[in-house]
């Protein structure tokens, strides 16, 4: 599904000296992995993520998204493809605060070439778990209700492939797993999963690491046994959380 081959990103600052963010990264993902890229922040991770998801364009190098070698792409064609085969959830969740958890779901909805919309919106935030948090305001909501509203955004036009960068960086740790478990569960159904992290531990849940430095890859690791959120948030003390 994603194939990467000598990726390079190179910034170049006004008057400034140029800053390799990304050199010669090679790699692929097939559809339907959970793989998640770990590294320090200044690694690169976030800005591979961001050319997987065609946010940014790579210096140099090729990219191809599902056989498709995404330099040759229109500009009509990479925003139908984002909006309709990517899905984004980012750690700041990036919510409007005067509007409703299902009004936030609904945004990608304005922007979709479907015929029939309805009722897409309501599932998302069910398939999260938020259904009875439908009229609810950000503001009316804990941390982690609204990542799971990013991530019912993210999936209301039911992509392929969710891109996640330090989706569990602002949350404490129940709601961190409550997140990561719903990962796990849409992988679970198909959806190809790739989060961005620097929590070794979070990374941990995935069933393939990317390891980056310097803008390299340094180390692609199978996860033979992933951690299951499940079974953590039923293992902490206090009130047992329902995990997906």
């Amino acid at each position: 599904m994603i194939q990467l081959q000598d990726i390079a990103k190179i910034y170049r600052a006004h008057d400034g000296p140029e800053v390799r963010a990304l050199s010669d990264v090679s790699l692929e993902i097939a559809e339907g992995e959970f793989v998640a890229i770990v590294g320090v922040s200044g690694s690169g991770k976030s800005t591979l993520m961001n050319i997987m998801g065609m946010l940014d364009q790579p210096t140099s190098g090729s990219y191809r998204f599902d056989g498709e070698e995404v330099a040759r792409l229109g500009i009509d064609k990479l925003a139908r493809i984002r909006n309709g085969k990517l899905g984004f959830v980012f750690q700041s969740f990036h919510l409007l605060p005067r509007t409703s958890a299902l009004e936030n779901v609904e945004l990608p909805l304005v922007y979709s070439d479907r015929s029939d919309v309805r009722g897409l919106a309501r599932r998302a935030l069910r398939a999260v778990d938020l259904e009875d948090r439908v009229s609810h305001h950000p503001g009316e909501m804990s941390g982690g209700q609204q990542q799971r509203v990013a991530i019912a955004r993210a999936l209301v036009n039911e992509p392929d492939v969710i891109f996640a960068d330090e989706p569990t960086g602002n949350l404490d740790t129940r709601s961190g797993l409550e997140v990561i478990g719903i990962f796990q569960q849409l992988n679970r159904q198909g959806k190809t999963i790739v989060l961005v992290t620097h929590d070794t531990l979070i990374a941990g849940h995935a069933g393939r690491i990317l390891r980056i430095a310097d803008g390299r890859i340094v180390a692609d690791e199978a996860v033979a046994q992933p951690k299951s959120a499940a079974e953590a948030l039923a293992g902490m003390p206090g009130e047992t959380a329902a995990a997906p």
